[in-house]
């Protein structure tokens, strides 16, 4: 039999589980503010227009009872802008279709775009490209946050680009527009392959009456100029024409359901649930990560049946390898297990990756590592050609990559596990996670050994108490700095998500993922051996 069978000692697990619990609380909070876009003023005065909130717009674009995954709901946190970056984004099912869906947040500064909002944005775009999926755009902003316009304007253009290039590699982009899409804006509707204007409510133009005022003496009304009736009957902009915000998304819903849309990767096979609850997932990690933690007690709790089948279980232990179904979806797991990766350890990945991109199976990555090893043993074991031989294959590896970061993601050990920067289809943390260069302790020692050498090889006295205050400032910015929440918030990830959540959110994400297809390759960067 290759089901795992727990041996998770429940009575350990209380720590845990209560700063799992506590961390999950701040996530909340923030992920409230989000949710709660401009305010409650702002919300009523909005509702006040006759006129529906993003979230609102969403769910009734959305299939009835279906799921949506709701994608970078903290960007922008720990900045000057509201949390979730004035976007509204996520994978959902309309028309039996699933989509990538981005709405503007009118409630927050009038839906302006700030440069979290286009960063997020561009993100949405990516997922969008890689894995396949219609884009519908919910639209409804003035255009750039003025005050913040030299962050915004030049990789703002980005935004228009992906557009072109999603139309041009047969992905449907769809434009609803509730309200303004102005300036730069009008080019969002103008680039998209299918638009909808609502009468009365839609302004698209690329500048309103008091700038063509200013610019050319002309005067004008928003109808005449950009209203949706214009559009639709004598610029030719609009190829729908609602009468109400209910009756666009109607439409945009029956866009969907012509397009005809197939998914081109193969379909799941029936999915059985795992043989241990998702609630127990919360009494895994130890709280502050000090102690290592068996990975498969993870897997057990998110794969089909807890089935799991380890490839070389007893070399590179460090490391844990094997196949499973999530969801009726092939993967193969790659999972930290005692936080250091060796030689060994590089090179299992490395044949591991081999091995799912000849068999054409997606790769979940779940990240606990400190990092490669260091010290004159593993440096001339060859630690680095090897940790150079696992981020090779991770580099050029083709079928789709996911990793959740659960515990700590340090150094190069993220870059092997398939980290932001290697372009998996997506990244999730859990509550727990850390990411930085080191650890906060063993950064901090470094700067102050590196300060104290410095001092003494050019002569000169060593304030030993001012080091040490400098050490302590330095130990605590790295420790906020690498929290889930500041990298949520910078888009690193796609999101944090509640531990019990893994399975169904894996699901969600390797369902996109099949609207493409999923091709392995056997071509490789000179792997030093």
């Amino acid at each position: 039999m290759t089901v795992i069978r727990s041996a998770l000692d429940q009575a350990d697990g209380t720590a845990a589980r209560e700063s799992m619990l506590a961390a999950l609380a701040e996530i909340e909070a923030e992920t409230a503010k989000a949710v709660a876009g401009g305010g409650e003023k702002a919300v009523a005065r909005h509702h006040g227009r006759g006129k529906m909130t993003a979230r609102e717009r969403i769910e009734l674009l959305l299939d009835l009872d279906s799921h949506f995954l709701e994608l970078a709901a903290l960007a922008g946190y720990g900045s000057q802008f509201a949390v979730g970056g004035s976007v509204v984004a996520g994978i959902g099912v309309v028309s039996g279709v699933e989509c990538l869906l981005v709405a503007n947040d009118p409630t927050v500064k009038g839906g302006a775009s700030n440069p979290w909002s286009l960063r997020k944005t561009l993100r949405m775009h990516e997922i969008a490209r890689q894995n396949r999926l219609p884009l519908i755009a919910l639209v409804e902003s003035g255009g750039a946050d003025l005050p913040t316009q030299k962050d915004v304007f030049i990789p703002g253009g980005a935004v228009f680009r992906d557009l072109t290039r999603l139309s041009a590699s047969g992905i449907p982009t769809i434009a609803i527009v509730f309200g303004n899409s102005t300036a730069g804006g009008a080019y969002l509707p103008g680039m998209s392959d299918h638009v909808v204007l609502i009468e009365k409510r839609s302004k698209v133009f690329l500048a309103g009456p008091p700038l063509v005022r200013a610019a050319t003496g002309e005067e004008s009304d928003d109808e005449s100029l950009g209203g949706a009736e214009m559009h639709a009957r004598v610029s030719g902009l609009a190829d729908h024409y609602a009468v109400d915000e209910q009756d666009a998304i109607r439409i945009g819903r029956r866009i969907v359901a012509r397009l005809n849309w197939r998914k081109l990767g193969p379909p799941p096979a029936p999915a059985r649930p795992p043989r241990y609850p998702a609630g127990e997932l919360l009494d895994i990690v130890p709280a502050g990560l000090k102690s290592p933690f068996d990975p498969r007690e993870v897997i057990a709790r998110i794969v089909d049946d807890s089935d799991f089948d380890e490839v070389k279980p007893l070399y590179g232990t460090s490391l844990v390898t094997g196949w499973a179904t999530l969801h009726g979806y092939p993967i193969g797991i790659l999972a930290n297990a005692r936080g250091v990766l060796f030689s060994a350890e590089a090179q299992k990945a490395a044949q591991f990756i081999q091995l799912a991109n000849r068999s054409h199976t997606p790769l979940l990555f779940l990240h606990n590592t400190t990092g490669y090893m260091v010290g004159k043993e593993y440096e001339q074991g060859g630690i680095i050609k090897h940790g150079a031989m696992m981020i090779n294959a991770v580099s050029n590896s083709t079928v789709p990559h996911i990793s959740v970061l659960i515990g700590n993601s340090y150094g190069a050990g993220h870059y092997g596990m398939c980290g932001r920067a290697y372009d998996p289809r997506f990244v999730f943390a859990w509550p727990s996670a850390r990411s930085a260069v080191m650890g906060a302790q063993q950064l901090a020692d470094v700067t102050y050994l590196v300060s104290k050498a410095s001092a003494l090889s050019r002569g000169n006295p060593f304030d030993e108490d001012g080091a040490q205050v400098v050490r302590s400032m330095i130990e605590q910015q790295i420790t906020a700095e690498s929290m889930p929440l500041v990298l949520s918030g910078m888009v690193y990830d796609d999101g944090i998500i509640d531990p019990r959540d893994t399975r169904d959110v894996l699901g969600v994400a390797l369902s996109a993922i099949h609207s493409a297809p999923v091709q392995g390759t056997d071509a490789f960067g000179v792997f030093r051996m």
